[in-house]
């Protein structure tokens, strides 16, 4: 097998500003970004155990999920392409094609074998007789639900925390499927606090994490003792999936003048610029936060198409 898993580049990197300093607060960025330019960030966690589970079982690829701008499908392609293993990507939208837009196009010249789909049957993705239907069409692959939420993928994200020599009391991360978080929650230690960012509007952040924690044999007390060390911080949603307004973008354009960091208006974006927000409305104080960059660069373009302009 030729498929490289080194995480180093993922550095932990402090930031330093009066914001933070006048609260006596540490604020830490593990830079899971610069992994690689295009298995970016949480991408490369969730589908490091997936590849090595299709080795194990001599699938011939792997078949995910993904909509028109998706990350995950590019990263899938990407990663499968390194692995020498196919790739066979559910696309949502029966009016798209791999010429639609710079990220199919990507996918399509990583070698992915892209299938596009109504969104009605799109939303049977999750269903155990819609997936046998699509093995029976793509045989002998390995299925990885959309995003890479699946037990894989759980235990990939735990290694974030494992990596960072730091004592922290506190991690904020954006949140999407939640194989991410739950990775990190499963991993930090009892008294440390994972403050989530959905980027979706009235995503039910704790009941989808019990539901994924308990689908991997965890009982129900031992989910509500995780569950203690968690803090929802919604409303940061811009008003729904991928959408951003004036505000978030100023922010994530003044993060990047100050810092040299780039944020993505999806996800990260909006998860620092909760962050910024919270510790004003909390009033945080002596704390060491680790702020996980979990990618996402690369479906900026697509944005920068809609704003009619550059993001940085």
């Amino acid at each position: 097998m030729q498929f490289d898993l080194d995480t180093s580049a993922s550095t932990l990197d402090e930031i330093h500003d009066d914001f933070l300093s006048q609260r006596n607060i540490r604020l830490l960025i593990k830079r899971d970004d610069l992994i690689d330019k295009e298995i970016s960030g949480n991408k490369w966690r969730k589908l490091k155990y997936n590849v090595l589970q299709c080795f194990q079982q001599k699938n011939t690829g792997i078949l995910t999920f993904g909509g028109a701008y998706s990350n995950h499908l590019v990263a899938t392609a990407s990663a499968c392409q390194k692995a020498g293993i196919e790739s066979i990507g559910i696309v949502r939208g029966d009016e798209l094609n791999a010429e639609s837009n710079s990220t199919l196009k990507k996918c399509a010249e990583l070698g992915m074998q892209l299938h596009f789909v109504s969104r009605e049957e799109y939303g049977l993705r999750s269903e155990r007789f819609y997936q046998e239907e699509l093995l029976d069409i793509f045989p002998n692959n390995w299925i990885v639900p959309e995003g890479g939420a699946n037990y894989q993928g759980v235990i990939g994200c735990q290694e974030i925390v494992k990596e960072m020599e730091v004592e922290f009391d506190r991690i904020v991360l954006a949140q999407g499927t939640t194989s991410t978080s739950c990775g990190v929650l499963l991993s930090a230690h009892s008294k440390q606090i994972v403050s989530v960012v959905p980027a979706m509007k009235g995503f039910q952040s704790e009941e989808e994490m019990k539901h994924l924690l308990m689908r991997f044999g965890l009982d129900v007390e031992m989910v509500s003792e995780y569950m203690q060390q968690m803090e929802v911080w919604g409303g940061y949603h811009c008003g729904g999936y991928a959408k951003c307004n004036d505000e978030l973008i100023a922010f994530i354009r003044s993060f990047y003048s100050k810092f040299q960091i780039k944020l993505d208006p999806i996800y990260t974006g909006k998860a620092m610029f909760a962050l910024w927000s919270e510790i004003t409305e909390q009033d945080l104080k002596n704390e060491t936060i680790v702020f996980v960059h979990t990618g996402g660069l690369q479906g900026v373009t697509g944005i920068e198409k809609g704003m009619g302009e550059k993001l940085f």
